[in-house]
């Protein structure tokens, strides 16, 4: 059966998957980019980015394995870009410019309607107005068998596992403390809800750790 994968989703050693105040200016939140520097530094996402070198190790290996066996992905609205409220206009695209690393079809949680808006590469953004399962059961007719990824952020992250709806979870532990931004487990009782950790793997800049649902 396909699966709701989550991967390379980078967390703080205090549990925040973002910084805070995210915008146009800290996509990330405010010291975010610490969380990354694992996945900047690796071989896939640079030429993910159309850059050139970078690392080849362990880091390298999980971050290419998120994109196997993916037919599309869902993500909550504050992913897709900075601009919260109704849509001003068609101008926001994503942060990822014309040709977006996903190349296929993504759908996009949000509370106000858009038309779908079509990029280079065969990635379409399609925006969901009608909650979790509806997007999700979108995204699984779209992968035409293989498994949908959920992308994040936090909240969506968090409404997911909350519904016990996602399969796997690869989680990218970062040694950094960040203090405040966005809590992944506040209010969450991960082995109540029937997950268990499957592995732990430590890698170049962060540990890979992977939970599962029990059987």
């Amino acid at each position: 059966m396909p699966k709701l994968r989550v991967h390379n989703f980078t967390l703080s050693l205090d549990g925040y998957g973002a910084g805070p105040d995210q915008g146009v200016d800290e996509p990330l939140g405010v010291r975010g980019r610490e969380l990354h520097e694992w996945a900047f530094a690796t071989r896939h996402f640079r030429e993910m980015m159309g850059m050139d070198g970078g690392d080849e190790g362990v880091d390298n290996r999980f971050a290419a394995a998120g994109d196997e066996g993916i037919g599309a992905t869902v993500m909550g609205r504050n992913m897709f870009g900075p601009v919260r409220g109704e849509w001003p206009d068609e101008s926001w695209r994503g942060w990822w410019g014309d040709d977006p690393p996903y190349h296929h079809d993504v759908f996009v949680l949000t509370h106000h309607a858009r038309e779908p808006v079509e990029m280079e590469g065969g990635t379409t953004f399609y925006f969901v107005t009608d909650g979790i399962h509806a997007a999700l059961d979108r995204a699984f007719d779209a992968a035409g068998g293989r498994d949908v990824r959920l992308g994040g952020g936090v909240a969506t992250i968090r409404q997911y596992l909350q519904e016990r709806l996602i399969d796997e979870l690869h989680l990218a532990i970062r040694p950094v403390l960040m203090g405040s931004g966005e809590p992944l487990w506040q209010g969450i009782d991960l082995h109540a809800l029937g997950y268990e950790c499957a592995k732990s793997v430590a890698g170049e800049r962060a540990t890979h750790v992977f939970l599962r649902k029990r059987a």
